[in-house]
């Protein structure tokens, strides 16, 4: 059984930072990709940075130059440091990881609320 568990979301003010954490645990044999995707009230998920397991990053448009994402391999973690937050940052965050288990799976975690007031 494969575990993603997010945490580091809150509330904060506009302007303010945080940095989100998540740990895969479990029988695992290999991470690929890994992600943080958010999803609003009333929107659909979205994508909003992705890691490859070399290191090559990829990031949303609304959050490029603001937000950092890295990973330690050696601890199945993936981090996301945002800042310049804004009230539009507000949602559900979510963490996924391409796992290998017998074969390659996509988990996502249970999502971190990250709430931005103006």
């Amino acid at each position: 059984q494969v575990q993603l568990v997010e945490s580091g979301g809150g509330l904060v003010q506009a302007g303010g930072s945080l940095r989100l954490s998540c740990v895969a645990s479990g029988s695992i044999f290999g991470i690929n990709d890994m992600g943080w995707y958010r999803q609003a009230p009333g929107k659909q998920r979205e994508l909003v940075a992705a890691i490859t397991s070399g290191g090559r990053t990829n990031y949303a448009v609304s959050v490029k130059g603001r937000s950092t994402i890295s990973r330690d391999n050696a601890k199945k973690m993936v981090y996301l440091q945002m800042n310049s937050l804004k009230p539009e940052d507000t949602a559900i965050y979510y963490c996924k990881a391409e796992v290998r288990v017998k074969t390659w799976v996509d988990y996502w975690g249970q999502g971190t609320q990250v709430t931005v007031s103006s």
